[in-house]
């Protein structure tokens, strides 16, 4: 799903938790699930109905774009599958390179159950299909239950999985990441019978293109969509299928923060526009605001609604076209590959992804997410058996002949509904006898707001509560972008401010800058040092704390020390067990008095929250004042 900036998402109860970007598409995939619904049924309908003949003819229909002597030319079928597929591949590429470098997965802890979850999804599945089809050409079928289709799986979840299962979909999604990576191999691999090798060449040079406009920063995003086409176009000629390029290509463009330095650069051509709006300062502002989101977010916003309410639908008009008329529907229940399909989809996935996930628990190797019990895995292995997209576009790699095509889609069809009925029955079995309803984040903060240990600014019996987890090398924080001096300044008397840490992992110098800051509270001068370190993000090291030390005049000597003290640390390990017990896994996170707030925390945002928690808020006990 990704940056310091988590605390947006799909609805109430998923905002807070994932990035915005992971928000947007978990929000596409579950509406492009339902569109996904509607093509299949209208494919197969069309394909059954007196106008079947149609169906085919459109298909089968030539299509050539040419330059001079240069030019492809495909009929349909193979524009959508070997074409427009490659820009949902892209798009899968994106986000995995995004989870990679700020996303979910930046923490590696995160992904050993997911990663052996799916290694045993992938395992299982491929020997249940083989023990039914061990010879011949059905047997190159087993690709085509390996496969995960996000989109409804998530659109599935969101219909029969629990009310709230915003922790069960982000183990889901990391683990349809290894999914989609294996998936595209195979496709790349075990489904390229000839190779040529210049056009393979080409490729391979488009793509290290792309790794060098990443290290060289190039911003715009142009070039790499340039070098995707090539890429592209030069798979075609080598004899792959052009999906492998998507992969690797969205593997390639680089995903990263937002930087100090960029906000502060664009800022500051923001407010020069303003005082002087000029075409070129409008054309320099529009830059600068462009280079500080990265080029694999930016291609992810332009292409996540093409490819979730178009390709994706229209792959399915294309390919789950099935006659079934004059007993063909019959001859496909007996065939030994669409029962390899269902079996291998259906109870493969299933045993395959909770054996896996229940082993390396067990075993000690990773934890489930918190808030994710045996029964949710259990529930979003079943609903990894619809495997639709992928599996039916291996299906047409794997198979030549028309009839096995014929059965492995009707058992693709046939797994989404079990598929589906298997993952609900398992939902409520687990909400009913195990207790396991929502698998979602805590929402109150734990413990409570202490006044002996907590950092207060304000009133302790003010009206209103604030408090925020932040992390001093994070960007977005509320102390970094001014946004706690506006609340601050707005309520006045009326509100306590109170800070907690979260030093993220991703950045070196956070959990040292948090010992400085307790550090300097020996001295009573915490929020001096706070102020000082935000002011100085990116000089946190030893030295400049020291410095800075001096600059507020405090006994250096003694800060020193206090930074190496042990009990300071552990009043750090504290902050972020509070987090984890809160639900707080990015920063900054905002608690409106002992609830997380969920949604955006721009100043205007926050304010309105504090004033309609100001009339349920108790009154407090106290009259010390800190600052």
């Amino acid at each position: 799903m990704a940056k310091d900036q988590t605390q947006c998402a799909r609805d109430e109860d998923l905002t807070g938790q994932l990035g915005t970007t992971l928000r947007h598409f978990m929000h596409l995939e579950s509406t492009s699930a339902a569109l996904l619904v509607v093509a299949s049924l209208l494919a197969l309908a069309w394909a059954n109905s007196p106008w079947s003949a149609g169906y085919e003819h459109l298909w089968e229909t030539g299509l050539s774009v040419r330059l001079g002597d240069i030019g492809l030319s495909m009929n349909l079928h193979h524009w959508v599958n070997d074409g427009l597929m490659v820009v949902f591949f892209f798009v899968v590429g994106l986000e995995v390179r995004r989870e990679l470098a700020v996303g979910e997965l930046t923490d590696r802890r995160r992904t050993v159950v997911p990663l052996i979850a799916g290694a045993g999804g992938l395992i299982v599945p491929a020997l249940l299909y083989l023990m039914l089809n061990p010879s011949g050409e059905a047997a190159r079928g087993w690709g085509v239950v390996i496969g995960t289709d996000t989109a409804f799986l998530l659109g599935m979840l969101a219909l029969v999985g629990p009310t709230v299962s915003t922790q069960l979909r982000i183990f889901l999604l990391t683990l349809t990441v290894i999914d989609d990576i294996v998936a595209v191999s195979v496709i790349g691999v075990a489904y390229t019978d000839q190779l040529e090798l210049g056009p393979l060449v080409v490729a391979a040079v488009a793509l290290v293109g792309i790794f060098v406009l990443d290290r060289v920063k190039v911003w715009r995003a142009a070039p790499y969509v340039l070098l995707v086409l090539i890429a592209w176009v030069a798979t075609l000629g080598a004899g792959l299928h052009a999906s492998i390029a998507g992969m690797l290509a969205g593997l390639l463009v680089p995903a990263a923060e937002p930087t100090r330095a960029q906000m502060e650069v664009a800022t500051s051509r923001f407010r020069a526009f303003r005082q002087s709006p000029l075409p070129t300062l409008q054309r320099e502002t529009r830059d600068e605001l462009t280079r500080t989101i990265s080029v694999n977010e930016r291609l992810q916003e332009s292409l996540h609604v093409p490819t979730s309410y178009l390709i994706v639908p229209v792959f399915a008009l294309a390919n789950a076209g099935v006659d079934l008329r004059d007993g063909v529907l019959g001859e496909a229940l007996s065939s030994p590959v669409t029962w390899g399909v269902v079996i291998g989809l259906v109870l493969g996935k299933t045993l395959g992804i909770g054996a896996g996930a229940y082993a390396a628990t067990r075993t000690g190797l990773g934890r489930l997410p918190q808030g994710v019990g045996g029964g949710h895995v259990l529930g979003g292995a079943a609903l990894s058996g619809i495997g639709f997209t992928v599996a039916l576009l291996i299906t047409t790699l794997a198979f030549e002949s028309e009839t096995l095509q014929r059965d492995a889609v009707v058992g693709v069809l046939i797994s989404v509904v079990l598929a589906s009925a298997l993952g609900w029955v398992i939902f409520q079995v687990a909400a009913r006898f195990l207790g396991q309803r929502d698998a979602a984040l805590p929402k109150l903060l734990s413990p409570p707001v202490d006044p002996d240990r907590d950092h207060i600014y304000g009133d302790e019996d003010a009206e209103v509560t604030l408090v925020e987890y932040l992390d001093y090398e994070c960007p977005f924080c509320a102390r970094a972008t001014g946004t706690a001096n506006e609340v601050r300044d707005y309520f006045g008397s009326r509100i306590r401010y109170v800070v907690r840490h979260l030093p993220l992992a991703q950045h070196p110098h956070a959990e040292l800058a948090a010992l400085a800051v307790e550090a300097a509270a020996r001295q009573g001068r915490f929020w001096e040092m706070h102020r000082h370190l935000f002011n100085h993000q990116d000089q946190l090291e030893h030295q400049d704390l020291a410095g800075y030390a001096a600059d507020l005049e405090l006994d250096v000597e003694q800060f020193v020390r206090d930074m190496e003290d042990p009990d300071l640390a552990e009043h750090v390990r504290q902050d972020m067990a509070s987090a984890d017990a809160s639900g707080a896994r990015g920063t900054p996170t905002f608690f409106i008095g002992n609830r997380r707030h969920e949604g955006r925390y721009d100043a205007r945002t926050l304010i309105a929250a504090l004033e309609r928690s100001a009339t349920t808020e108790a009154p407090r006990l106290g009259t010390r004042t800190r600052r």
